[in-house]
């Protein structure tokens, strides 16, 4: 039988080194909490080691028999070959053809649970297996699910992020550990106006249980194409955690998040509290949850989903995705560990120990480590390969910029594309690299350099949410009539605005460090640089570090810098 290499449908470059993005967050929008009618998802990939780029598989057709080999997403290890499908589908990034987005967080759960050495699916081969393969977020379940059940589950504990143009699901992953084939699962269907989100911990916990209307269990799976079903889960998720002693209460109090994977401290401080900042943008009700997400009351746990109390449009999205706490006793730009020029970053690890006390820094939804992320826009008025967005950034999201990509394209921008540098390989070419050198730059003195940042950024987006309804017209109206076309004519805007904005960003990195070298801050009019009549530059600004930071410095150091007699020079 013929065998296709990973490389040209899952390796992901980075054989042999561990991805670790076990450090995500995800956001989902149901048509009914959306401005516009659209489903949404999103995700950061928040990795020290990942190389931000856009992946792309071409839509493919292959012979019977084919075979597809395996590769751990997080390392590149080979793990075995499964069967190809004899057709597959065009995707780009997290998303195909077909409108069809997966994105994920890793919670880990139980550690005698997250090992089971001869399986073959890890989660990342699922997500771009299904999305080869899928053209609804139901059949994504499906095919998630079943190749779980005849080749095993390879990795820790998964939430799953599963949207099509008209539903949004999340789904619940762990596997049986070792002398166990498969894994234990829930999905449910999010209801229409709410929103959800995931970020590290498991979520669901009790669910409705089978009764053939709005619930199935995995045995069956095929029923879960009916609209009416809401819910569907492994048909052993109850029965295998009382073989294992993890649950002795009745059936309809099993609860999947508190069995598999209970919440601790850091699954609420680290990870629940990027939930809780997302829902109480959206939601009056989330004060009342803070002494949870803070991680001192772990009773006190969120609800899964919750009621959207105004639309959310995509821009607002965008912008969940570079959320700082601010705003709320966590705001990371207001205590003393953000210096004198606010920076909301706080270099790893994670947490500390002085005095063999431990102390922990907040985790944010926007942080430093980010290889790439995403925000999916699925619209159901429109033909799939023109209604699906992807909007993609790599870096840091708050100080990055979405670009919008067609999921019906052929090719990706030059500056995101696959192999255009690595992580150990700079190139001024490669957006990562680009995004990289203005967002570290700006860390330096975040208060002064990134509002400049923030407003080349908005002004870009709006630019591209402006034009999208006449790219949307234009690409619909030659799809009538000359499909081809039509796709030709997304990919080229994609490919543009992509390119075009990086170098846009090389652009602004060099006026920025230009603007601020040495801890100055040259004086600046419309965007250049002001001299004093002549070729020298006007002597500039030197602001120091600000009058609150200064009295911490006396507060610390008493008497030891104050002057006395003449300062000289």
């Amino acid at each position: 039988m013929k065998k296709i290499s990973l490389t040209l449908i899952l390796v992901f470059l980075l054989v042999g080194i561990n991805l670790n993005t076990n450090a995500c967050t995800n956001f989902l929008i149901t048509k009914g909490a959306s401005v516009d009618g659209s489903t949404m998802i999103s995700y950061a990939a928040d990795s020290h080691v990942l190389f931000g780029e856009l992946y792309h598989w071409p839509a493919a057709k292959y012979e019977k028999g084919t075979m597809l080999d395996i590769y751990e997403w997080d390392t590149g290890k080979y793990l075995g070959k499964i069967m190809q499908a004899q057709e597959t589908y065009n995707v780009v990034g997290n998303m195909n053809e077909y409108q069809v987005a997966i994105g994920e967080t890793t919670y880990g759960g139980l550690k005698e649970l997250q090992k089971q050495p001869d399986a073959i699916m890890d989660y990342g081969s699922l997500m771009y297996i299904a999305l080869q393969r899928s053209k609804t977020a139901r059949e994504a379940i499906k095919i998630m699910t079943e190749l779980v059940a005849e080749h095993g589950y390879y990795s820790h504990g998964e939430s799953f992020s599963i949207s099509d143009a008209n539903e949004v699901w999340i789904m619940e992953m762990i596997g049986k550990g070792e002398g166990e084939k498969g894994a234990v699962w829930v999905a449910r269907r999010i209801p229409d106006g709410y929103v959800c989100a995931h970020a590290n911990q498991a979520r669901i916990r009790t669910f409705p249980l089978a009764n053939g209307k709005t619930s199935i269990t995995f045995a069956e799976i095929n029923k879960i194409f009916e609209p009416d079903i809401e819910c569907v889960y492994a048909t052993d998720i109850i029965s295998f955690a009382r073989e294992k002693n993890l649950f002795d209460g009745k059936d309809k109090d099993f609860s999947f998040s508190d069995t598999y994977a209970p919440v601790d401290f850091g699954g609420a401080r680290f990870c629940e509290v990027r939930v809780w900042a997302m829902f109480r943008q959206i939601n009056s009700g989330m004060e009342k949850y803070y002494d949870y997400a803070s991680g001192h009351n772990l009773k006190n746990r969120m609800p899964l989903w919750v009621k959207a109390e105004r639309k959310i449009s995509v821009d607002e999205m965008l912008d969940f995705m570079r959320d700082h706490l601010e705003g709320t006793p966590l705001d990371m730009t207001k205590d003393v560990g953000a210096g004198p020029f606010a920076c909301p970053y706080r270099w790893r690890p994670l947490s500390w120990e002085v005095d063999e006390v431990k102390y922990c820094n907040e985790r944010a939804t926007a942080t430093q480590q980010t290889g790439f992320s995403f925000v999916t826009q699925s619209r159901s008025w429109l033909p799939n390969p023109i209604g699906g967005i992807f909007w993609f950034s790599v870096d840091d999201a708050a100080s990055s910029v979405y670009i919008p990509i067609y999921c019906g394209i052929t090719k990706v921008p030059e500056a995101y594309e696959r192999g255009n540098g690595s992580m150990m390989d700079f190139s001024f070419d490669a957006a990562f690299w680009v995004f990289n050198l203005v967002s570290n730059f700006a860390y330096t003195r975040y208060s002064y350099i990134y509002p400049e940042i923030r407003t080349k950024q908005v002004e870009l987006e709006n630019k591209f949410i402006e034009e999208i309804p006449e790219i949307d017209k234009k690409a619909e109206k030659l799809y009538a009539s000359d499909k081809n076309a039509a796709i030709e004519y997304i990919t080229n805007y994609s490919v543009k605005q992509g390119n075009e904005t990086v170098e846009t960003w090389l652009k602004l990195y060099k006026y920025l460090f230009t603007k601020y070298m040495d801890g100055n801050i040259k004086k600046t009019k419309d965007g250049k640089f002001l001299d004093n009549g002549t070729d020298v530059v006007k002597y500039p600004d030197q602001p120091g570090y600000g009058e609150k930071w200064y009295k911490l410095i006396i507060e610390k150091t008493g008497d030891h810098f104050k002057m006395s007699g003449d300062p000289g020079h």
